[in-house]
């Protein structure tokens, strides 16, 4: 079918047609006579760099069938998303090359695999340390390994674009410089990095900051930390989970302010309970708890396991705690995490030429809430409430 939506842009407040008859924008034209107050805001669809699983759905385990990840894309498109990186996070060898033989399968054989737009690979190559390990399994962390990354891409049929590591292992500036010359998205993650450390890895190729302020020591100096190193530096961009629960209010605020809006980038971190009923939930080996609030938990304990993060409110959760324009909370879902994650056709916003992306929703400017209307991915209706 033909795409047609007639909104409002949520960036630029024009009052716009958007049109395609397949997977790119033909057109954007300013109309004439103004829409009325209500009419719907339009956007491109969301991007999500980070999602473990979703819908009761485990990208990190290899038992998922191509079935089951199409359901959890479906969910997400109900909010918005229609490009995520499934993520897989730190596991035994084999297990993590199925899991991504497995999404590599689910985005050949569903008709919308396409929203399954690389893969990332968050670890094994972190830091052992309880804190910046987070809930990653300690017996299954071990140092970058370069023949490893060939295994996980032929698994992934090239698919991996973005690879987690801590900066402290002394083959990581080696094994960056590897996956940079390759065009791969390297990102500094649960770590434990001296100043020097943070500094090879920028100068190897490193780009990125994965949901920094997280995945940290509970108790540490106050300064130099590598929290602090990182927002300083101008070369790394920085993802944030904006749930309200992994950061409060005030540190992701003067985050933002400090990393700069251009340079950051909301995500999800979702699990496999994230549109689920709370509850006791299995992530491979570790039990989890979802707290009816929307924490995740280790079983008996405080220690965040990811989270239950829709993106559409991740983009109201950044109006509403950090004082964030719409405009500029939607580009921290949209063109920014297009750019960090090198999303082709998705850099420039609503433009003639960008692919067919987009999302309708209802923008409640007083109470800073948007619904979902419709939801389009390469020209095609994907969600409609």
């Amino acid at each position: 079918m033909s795409m047609k939506c007639i909104g409002i842009d949520a960036v630029s407040g024009a009052h716009v047609e958007v049109t395609a008859s397949g997977p790119v924008l033909q057109s954007v034209e300013e109309q004439i006579v103004p829409l009325s107050a209500d009419a719907p805001h339009l956007a491109p669809g969301f991007v999500d760099l980070q999602v473990n699983g979703y819908a009761g759905v485990d990208y990190c385990l290899p038992g998922a069938t191509t079935e089951e990840i199409g359901r959890s894309l479906e969910a997400q498109f109900a909010t918005g998303v229609t490009r995520i990186f499934p993520t897989v996070i730190t596991g035994p060898r084999d297990g993590m090359i199925e899991a991504l033989r497995m999404l590599a399968r689910a985005r050949r054989e569903l008709p919308y695999g396409q929203a399954l737009e690389a893969f990332h690979v968050e670890g094994p190559h972190i830091s052992p340390d309880d804190g910046p390990r987070g809930a990653h399994p300690r017996e299954h962390v071990r140092p970058p390994d370069y023949e490893e990354f060939l295994a996980w891409q032929e698994a992934a049929e090239g698919n991996v674009r973005l690879v987690t590591v801590a900066a402290e292992w002394p083959e990581a500036p080696a094994y960056i410089e590897k996956l940079a010359a390759q065009g791969i998205v390297v990102a500094i993650g649960h770590t434990n990095a001296k100043p020097e450390h943070l500094e090879e890895a920028v100068k190897a190729g490193a780009t990125m900051s994965t949901h920094l302020g997280n995945g940290s020591h509970g108790v540490m100096r106050r300064h130099p930390n590598y929290i602090w190193d990182q927002l300083a530096d101008d070369r790394l961009n920085a993802s944030f989970i904006g749930d309200g629960i992994h950061l409060d209010r005030n540190f992701l605020t003067v985050a933002l302010r400090a990393k700069g809006l251009e340079r950051s980038v909301l995500i999800t971190d979702a699990v496999m309970p994230a549109g689920c009923a709370p509850g006791r939930y299995a992530l491979g080996a570790v039990t989890v708890t979802l707290h009816p609030e929307g924490r995740v938990t280790v079983e008996g304990t405080e220690q965040l396991a990811g989270s239950v993060l829709r993106m559409d409110r991740g983009v109201e959760n950044l109006m509403r705690l950090c004082g964030l324009s719409l405009r500029d909370a939607i580009t921290l879902a949209t063109r920014n995490p297009a750019r960090v994650g090198r999303v082709p056709g998705r850099q420039r916003g609503l433009q003639p030429g960008e692919r067919a992306d987009v999302v309708e929703f209802e923008f409640q400017r007083e109470t800073g809430t948007i619904r979902v209307l419709r939801t389009w991915l390469d020209g095609g209706l994907v969600y409609s409430a």
